[in-house]
């Protein structure tokens, strides 16, 4: 059975959700890092540097003097290799219950109770195709609408992200939408992301924009 078959509201969905959780793309524990050049692209304005991302997942970027290109280059890395860190799913959702809600062409609703209440999830054929968050006094959601298959999981490769007011669903800027390429280091991995491309709609007084964040030259340490 398949997560998108039909779930009776109020049904308890640990198990499903345990199983599109366990199907997110993670590096083996004996992940060694790795390197190479960076690129920032922005109309036509364009940054290279060099970086690298070490096996205690830390990112380090180097000859980029502008301080806001530096920042976003370090930010998307460190996106990046958060989301690779293999933790099981009692450590990370042990104090959290799961139960079903109603079922779109999105996929079934997950309400989240327990330590983590207030968050939502959908979820169809074994992957987490919407997720609805508060983080740090904020609001995420985030719609995946394309993965890529790596044999060993799946990994986001079309989405949006739009942050809101946690009381009032109000939107704190524009909605973004992604479009990530990952390539495998080597024929046994690790996946690793090669670009992201980035285009932000316009809110309140900032334009609308896209950047496109380039990895290339890639070499594990």
């Amino acid at each position: 059975m398949t997560t998108s078959a039909p779930h009776k509201p109020g049904t308890d969905l640990r198990g499903v959700f345990q199983r599109a959780y366990e199907n997110r793309y993670t590096w083996d524990p004996g992940f060694g890092g790795y390197s190479g050049s960076c690129v920032w692209i922005q109309g036509d304005q364009r940054v290279e540097g060099r970086f690298s991302i070490g096996k205690d997942l830390k990112a380090s970027v180097e000859g980029i003097d502008d301080e806001t290109v530096l920042k976003a280059v370090n930010s998307q890395l460190w996106e990046v290799a958060i989301h690779r860190v293999r933790r099981t799913f009692e450590q990370t959702h042990s104090e959290n219950t799961f139960t079903a809600g109603d079922t779109d062409a999105v996929g079934t609703e997950v309400i989240v109770g327990g330590k983590g209440e207030g968050d939502r999830y959908r979820i169809k054929d074994d992957v987490v195709t919407m997720v609805h968050r508060h983080i740090h006094g904020t609001v995420v959601t985030i719609f995946t609408t394309a993965v890529t298959e790596t044999g060993r999981g799946y990994l986001s490769h079309t989405y949006t992200s739009q942050y809101a007011d946690p009381a009032t669903g109000e939107a704190r800027g524009g909605r973004s939408s992604f479009k990530d390429t990952f390539v495998p280091l080597s024929d046994n991995g690790p996946w690793v992301l090669q670009e992201r491309v980035i285009d932000t709609e316009a809110h309140g007084d900032q334009p609308a924009g896209s950047q496109t964040f380039r990895f290339e030259n890639l070499e594990a340490l």
